[in-house]
């Protein structure tokens, strides 16, 4: 019997499709992975509906939506629900040797064999940050381990390059920008240092008296670089091994990040395209054609059931998200045109997305003092800069329509509600309750150094 192929599943936190070089963005911030991508192939609408990270994996490594794992929010209470198995756990039933880098303690990481973590954070007082060489010192020695066994592995290594703090090591820090980050005839980032939720926090690890946005967002594609350059020494080791091909190679991301849009500043949380937009790049001859760019509209909830399928692992979990084995074949153009998406990080809103429209609801007012509903034309306005609510009632009103259906038909599938709707002390205040007012959530909405930004996504550990 031959062995089953390895499985290798990249997973870069923060980072957003559309500041990938093989996506389309000026900058050649992804060489690497543009030419991996050339020997595989590279899914041009993936997209994350459950933002942020704890629902993203959740997704991504059950094959399940939100109403399946009822996993919704950053700072999920309790487990991963039991009766939803993981990646790991069902490879590790098909005789896989399982390890974890990077993501251990949360939910969406159950499973696993063995855990291994680096320093994924920094700030502006401890330097230059090598995250993603910090990873490859864990993760080399590891994928040596495993590839030294009989039994074939599945390694799944979660990035921290570029989540902020954006802190690239030279010379990638300065690789896009060429100006004067502290220019005082600058004015951009005034709004940002002005919004007191998040400015302790920029102030941690942002150059003292930064003025240009500019600069950050070249920090954010440096460090969008330097990742791409560290994996390729992942590459580097199993072509050395002689497995490359032998390998299935997955490449995506939890969710993309807001950098000077909506007023979302450097975050990741949103319910807009540079959010829910993630990349996604598949690569095992022989299985997946190599040159290949499929625009069919995915989901991570696919990744898990299609990588069983490359794997020649069957199984009868009846997953929510399907194989895009079908799609790659050109069987099948795309696995949906309109889906649900929610987020519950800084503000816990909900929505329905279609090819053209995006509505997105609030369940409570949030910090940045949006309006309690929005909708945009995704054709005439892509960057979802005019909401139109006001003018379209009837949309607002038919996309509602698809997104209650859409609830009520999960949650009789399920037995289980959304749970968006009992996110009880989200935020992190416990016995506070829904926020009442944009104002009350902005002076109460707070984060501080780094080590508070760990805090919070290790709180979901607990």
């Amino acid at each position: 019997m031959p062995k089953k192929p390895n499985i290798l599943l990249i997973a870069v936190d923060s980072l957003r499709a559309d500041h990938m070089s093989g996506y389309g963005y000026p900058r050649l911030t992804t060489p690497h992975l543009d030419r991996f991508a050339q020997a595989g192939t590279l899914f041009e609408n993936t997209f994350s509906p459950h933002i942020p990270t704890t629902s993203a994996y959740s997704s991504m490594l059950t094959g399940m939506d939100v109403f399946s794992t009822q996993v919704v929010a950053l700072r999920h209470q309790g487990p991963l629900r039991p009766e939803v198995a993981t990646l790991p756990e069902i490879l590790r039933g098909a005789g896989y040797d399982t390890s974890c880098v990077g993501f251990s303690g949360n939910p969406a990481s159950r499973g696993f064999d063995k855990y291994l973590d680096f320093p994924g954070w920094g700030s502006w007082n401890e330097g230059r940050s090598p995250k993603a060489q910090n990873l490859n010192e864990a993760a080399l020695p590891e994928l040596d381990r495993l590839a030294s066994q009989e039994q074939p592995f599945f390694l799944f290594l979660r990035h921290m390059d570029p989540h902020a703090p954006y802190l690239p090591p030279a010379p990638f820090e300065r690789m896009f920008y060429h100006g004067d980050e502290c220019d005082p005839e600058n004015t951009s980032m005034k709004p940002v240092m002005d919004f007191k939720p998040f400015r302790d926090f920029f102030a941690s690890w942002m150059p003292p008296g930064i003025t240009d946005k500019d600069y950050i967002i070249a920090q954010y594609d440096g460090a969008v670089a330097y990742m791409d350059s560290c994996i390729q020494a992942i590459f580097q080791a199993l072509e050395a091994r002689g497995i490359l091909d032998e390998t299935i190679i997955a490449f995506n991301s939890d969710h993309g990040e807001t950098l000077y849009d909506h007023e979302c500043w450097f975050d990741h949380h949103g319910l807009y395209e540079p959010t829910l937009h993630v990349p996604l790049i598949l690569r095992y001859p022989g299985k997946v054609a190599a040159g290949r760019r499929m625009s069919g509209f995915n989901l991570h909830q696919d990744l898990a059931p299609t990588l069983l399928e490359l794997a020649g692992i069957e199984t009868d979990i009846p997953f929510d998200g399907k194989s895009l084995v079908p799609m790659m074949r050109g069987e099948t153009p795309s696995h949906r045109s309109e889906f649900y998406i929610t987020e519950c990080t800084w503000m816990r809103k909900h929505g329905w997305r279609t090819p053209e429209w995006k509505l997105i609801v609030a369940l409570e007012p949030d910090f940045h003092f949006k309006p309690p509903v929005e909708l945009y034309n995704l054709v005439q306005d892509p960057l979802e800069n005019n909401n139109v609510a006001a003018d379209h009632p009837d949309v607002v009103a038919l996309l509602q329509g698809s997104l209650e259906a859409w609830i009520a038909k999960r949650g009789g599938e399920t037995g289980l509600p959304d749970p968006i709707y009992h996110q009880g002390d989200w935020h992190g205040n416990a016995g506070l309750g829904a926020f009442q007012s944009s104002q009350q959530a902005y002076d109460t909405l707070h984060i501080g150094d780094p080590k508070d930004a760990a805090k919070l996504q290790a709180e979901s550990r607990k």
